[in-house]
Parts: structure tokens; sequence; C-alpha cells
């Protein structure tokens, strides 16, 4: 298999499979995924001869080419072999993909003591406790410290969740040095004992059942002849939060609804001159369909019907050259959807000629409409749609409090938003809604409940390949689906439940 770019790189091989003319390969690649880039690949096909294992003297039977995310879309991906000469075979190539599961999730603990011993003269011991990580090399990680429960020898600490990851690097059997302390004011505290624990014996608390621990002071147990111990420590509960990825949601069913505003407004300048940001040179795109294709390149992977909505803003339209910021860049109020990121930029090139540019700049009622729609996702309460939106501009918008609202109330929904600057404006009064600054609020003062926009201007990549854009754009828009599905509470649909049945689209 092959990964290529502007060259080709051997990624891997299968093994050799011996007179089978409907082969299952056992062999597994391993790839890093990345959503915000299109990684392409190519997979050939050889017929290796008996006496030989290398490529030198095989007979090159075909290929199929296809993106990572194409087959992490579709779970389980078929096409066709195309053989030499560009024809296409009969023979059919099948690549399933899963992803690795890593240490993301989290565990939430509930400890209590029982019979601590007392290390104060005037009142009862104030035991915290901590846990430790024990590392390859010996040495030891903090990964939590309980609160301090003052006066009380049988504490009960609240409860905490740590992710798996810090606790144990995933390691079930990994050592945990776990120790309870008398609190002190000036900062000495006092030791009241330690016991070892490890992931795998805590999990003997999740169906409810208690874990204890003798908590044991050496010094003591070497001292003292009739020392027992110096308290028992008690896991009452452990429970497993899954900490869903990414990749769940994608392979579950989730589809990416990509929507794009474009911005024609008379700042633009006239399209018929090649000053114009909108003007259409033979060879070279615009920064428009530049940014267009980069960011619709990548989210075409996960829409299955490849069908994406196109609106306008700023304009004056067809028939009667009225005002508009939400108009179908199609023309066709009733169904505003081109057919694949070419419908989009043939779309855009035939409308130029049809509409007056004027303004202002208003940007929130194309972000209430596609609003709209996410909210209606909103009731089934299951994760199959999640939206994001496009907004090309030239200049700084002009309905900034009601952008801003508009923005608020869609952080509540299955809904980001991708703002790309064109030309050389002032966009410094677009940073605020990009919420890295502070948390953007509305006009009221409500805040957003995540940050869901990315504003970028298109100079910082005009020298740098679509890609990087892309790039730049898109690398917060995983986090974001996964924020929203968890904070709502939706898990993803099991693979096994989600049987895709959509045909793979060019």
């Amino acid at each position: 298999m092959r990964e290529r770019s502007s060259i080709c790189l051997t990624v891997d091989r299968t093994e050799v499979i011996r007179s089978c003319v409907n082969p299952t390969y056992s062999k597994v690649f391993t790839l890093d995924f990345y959503f915000e880039e299109v990684q392409r690949l190519r997979f050939e096909l050889y017929d290796i001869n008996s006496s030989h294992n290398g490529l030198k003297e095989a007979d090159f039977l075909g290929s199929v080419e296809c993106t990572l995310g194409q087959i992490i879309s579709q779970r389980k991906l078929s096409k066709a072999l195309l053989r030499p000469g560009g024809t296409v075979g009969k023979a059919i190539i099948t690549v399933s993909a899963e992803e690795l599961t890593g240490n993301d999730d989290y565990i939430e603990l509930s400890f209590s003591a029982r019979k601590l011993d007392d290390k104060d003269f005037f009142s009862k011991s104030d035991p915290f406790l901590e846990i430790y990580r024990v590392n390859d090399d010996a040495t030891m990680q903090l990964v939590y410290r309980t609160e301090t429960v003052m006066n009380n020898l049988n504490p009960v600490w609240k409860t905490f969740k740590v992710s798996l990851n810090s606790l144990c690097s995933g390691d079930h059997e990994r050592k945990l040095q776990c120790t309870v302390w008398d609190w002190d004011s000036n900062g000495k505290h006092d030791y009241i004992g330690e016991f070892e624990a490890s992931f795998k014996e805590m999990r003997g608390a999740i169906d409810g059942r208690q874990v204890q621990w003798l908590c044991i002071n050496p010094k003591y147990r070497t001292k003292k002849k009739n020392y027992r111990n110096s308290g028992i420590v008690i896991l009452n509960q452990c429970k497993i939060i899954k900490m869903h990825s990414f990749l769940d949601y994608i392979m579950g069913g989730c589809q990416i609804q990509f929507t794009v505003a474009i911005d024609f407004t008379a700042s633009n300048g006239d399209p018929r001159n090649s000053c114009s940001l909108h003007y259409i040179h033979p060879y070279q795109p615009n920064e428009y369909l530049k940014a267009l294709v980069a960011v619709g390149e990548i989210c075409q992977d996960y829409d299955s019907d490849k069908m994406f909505p196109a609106f306008g803003f700023g304009a004056r339209i067809p028939p009667d050259y009225k005002i508009s910021h939400d108009f179908a860049v199609n023309f066709n109020k009733e169904n505003p959807e081109c057919a694949g990121i070419q419908g989009l930029v043939e779309a855009y090139q035939a409308c130029l000629p049809k509409l007056q540019l004027y303004g202002p700049t208003n940007i929130a009622p194309i972000i209430q409409k596609v609003a709209k729609s996410a909210s209606q996702e909103v009731h089934t309460k299951e994760a199959m749609q999640y939206f994001i939106l496009l907004i090309l501009t030239d200049g700084v918008i002009t309905d900034m409090a009601d952008t801003r609202e508009a923005i608020v109330q869609a952080s509540h929904l299955p809904m980001s938003i991708i703002i790309v600057g064109i030309g050389n404006a002032d966009f410094s009064d677009m940073q605020m809604l990009d919420g890295d600054d502070g948390i953007l609020r509305s006009p009221k003062g409500e805040p957003v409940l995540r940050d869901i926009v990315q504003f970028v201007p298109f100079r910082n990549f005009k020298h740098a390949s679509p890609a990087a854009l892309a790039k730049s754009v898109l690398a917060e828009v995983p986090n974001q689906v996964v924020d929203y599905y968890n904070s709502k509470g939706i898990k993803p649909k099991v693979p096994s439940e989600y049987q895709s049945s959509r045909p793979f689209g060019p």
C-alpha cells in the first residue's frame, strides 16, 4: 500500500497468498489519521511468481486509489481494480478500517477509610489520600490528591475522576503507590501509612463490591510487636467512563453536512475587473475558489451524497434585484444543493454575472439558516448529522451584535463555523468571534456553550499549499464534534448496529 502526496511512499505489504483468486489478507496496516488532511492512498495488487517473492518479476494486476477519510467514513470500502492501461476490471478490492483504541477513558473512584491512626494530640487526624503512578524507571508521578477530611479517623473522600492514561498509562497491572497523610497547617504533614494497588485490583469495585487495602506504616511494623495496621482504605466504587472519539462517531454513521456561504458585497470589486476578488481568471483560481476547494475536499469524504448547499450574501439578486443575505447560489430556493465540489465551483462561477454586488456584510442570517437545520438534528438525540458552515468574506462584518447572538445560540447545536477572510482588509475585529482570546458573549452577556468558530485570514496562507489552509481551519473540528455529543450525553452508534449502505462517491 502506498500513501501519495507529491511522491509515493511505500507504507507496507501484505503477506503472499498462494494459488487463490479470492484472497483475504491478515496483514493490518497502521496509519495515523488526520481529519484536517486529505490522506491519499494507493493499493497495488501483484501476482507473485511461486519461485520469487520480490516485485521485480511479479505481474502488476492493477490498483485502487482512495483517501483514508473515504475508508473511515464507510468503515468498509469496495472499489473495482483499475487494470494497467486504465481499464476497469472485474476484480474488487475491499478495505476495512477500525480505530486502535487508546487510553482516553476516565475512571471514577470513591474512596473511604476506617480506623486510621490518630496523629493529633488534641483532636483526631485530618486525613487525605495521595495516589502515585510508578513509572517504568521507578520514579513516581502524582496522579491525584484528595481533599482533607478534618478531625475524622473514618473519612469518606469525595468521588473523583482521572483518566486511565494518567492513572496507569493503560497498563492495568502497573503499580500504584497510595499514601495516607494527616494534614497540618504548617505543611509538615504527618505520615499515617501506605499501600500498593493496581487498576486491575480497583476494577473489583466495578460491580458495587468493596475493595480494601491495609494501610501500613513500615516503621511501626518493624518496631511494634503487636502492630497490625494503621487503618483500612476502602474503594467503594470504580466506574469506567467511556470517552468516545471523533472516529467513533464517524464510523457509527455520523455525517458531516458541509455548507458554504460566499460574500458578494461591492467591496470585492467588479468581477469583470482583474483586480476584483471575484475575478475569474482562466488559469488561476481566485482566493474564494482556493479556500472553498481546500476545505470542501476534506469535508466531502464524510458526506455520503456529496450534495452541498451554497448560499450568498450582500448582493442584489434577480429577478427583482432586492438585497439578500441568504440566497441560494444556484438561485434554486427550494434546493440550494450543488453536486460535489465541482458543482459548488460551477454554481459560484455561473452566478457572478447575474448578481449586483452590494452590501452590507451581514452573516447572522446565514448562520441562523444553517442553525435551523442543525436544530432539527437535536430532536433525534442521535449522532447522525454534524453541520460545518464555511463563510468566505472580504471584510469586517457589519452586524456584529446579531452575529454574536447567532453564534452563542449555535453553540448549543451540532454545528461548527469556519470563517476565512479573503483579501487584505483589517480583520482584527473578527478575531473576537474565534474565542481564542477569551469567551465570546452575546450582546446580553450570555457566553458560548462551547468554542465553535475558527477564523483565519487567507493572506496568511497565500504562499502556502491549499492543504495548509484546510489543516489550520479544520484541526479543531474533531474535538468540537466530540465536545458537542459528550455534552449532550449522546453516544455514537455501535459500528455493528450501523451498516453502511451508502454508495461510494468519486
